[in-house]
């Protein structure tokens, strides 16, 4: 498997918009170079002129889970490895990224995982059809700290009911934070958010559900203090 990620994805021209990240890569290491070239036709997905078809991609039916923005995709190869009968699909857009989760992945032969190279956004809206997905998670978005770029921020009542339009009924959007603010902007905009409900009840965070690993980076923070809030909404309408 030796195409590169910008030969496996053809990329279209969508109208330009408020984007919720910041593109950024570095040299790969020799593993992310072998990701590449040894695993990435088997997992990068192609979507340009394509709808998501599970049967097409996975060779089943399965619960579907959908993480945006993965990082370097640790926590999301652990998921897959320990839900066999789920199938998994991480979007990100960062290179360095994309090549470490296929090293990850193409190392243990993981069938129920592919991945994308894209914005999240414009993937939920024009690949995946509608009531499709189980689950969607979002884990440690960038917060976009500064209040003249609370505008970039991923969770917003617009994009909510993107992920609503995708999620099967009683399908969840779960996500995470280190952030206290970002933790109550996104409980304060999911609670405003029709056709959501609050698992754990109205204005109550989650405590952290088995299926999402604790990341080093997470385990550091707890050491120093710092707090890590999770919410869990499902989709009711």
């Amino acid at each position: 498997m030796t195409d590169s990620i910008d030969s496996a994805i053809v990329k279209k021209e969508y109208p330009r918009r408020i984007m919720t990240f910041m593109r950024r890569s570095s040299a790969y290491t020799a593993s992310q170079q072998k990701g590449i070239d040894d695993y990435g036709t088997y997992y990068l997905l192609e979507t340009e002129a394509r709808q998501f078809d599970q049967q097409q991609v996975f060779g089943r039916h399965a619960p579907l889970t959908v993480e945006i923005g993965f990082g370097m995709g640790f926590s999301l190869v652990e998921m897959a490895l320990a839900a066999p009968e789920r199938d998994f699909i991480g979007i990100e857009i960062h290179p360095n990224g994309l090549a470490q989760i296929c090293y990850e992945a193409g190392e243990r032969q993981l069938k129920n995982l592919r991945i994308i190279d894209g914005d999240a956004l414009l993937m939920l809206e024009h690949y995946f059809t509608d009531a499709s997905i189980d689950t969607v998670q979002l884990y440690f978005a960038d917060p976009w700290p500064k209040k003249k770029h609370h505008k970039r921020r991923f969770v917003q009542l617009h994009h909510m009911q993107l992920i609503r339009q995708k999620l099967k009924l009683g399908g969840v959007f779960h996500a995470a934070t280190d952030w206290e603010h970002y933790a109550l902007w996104m409980l304060d905009i999911l609670e405003a958010s029709e056709g959501y409900t609050n698992m754990m009840g109205k204005g109550q965070f989650s405590p952290r559900p088995d299926y999402r690993p604790l990341t080093k980076f997470e385990m550091r923070g707890q050491n120093l203090g710092h707090g890590v809030w999770d919410v869990l909404f499902h989709k009711t309408a």
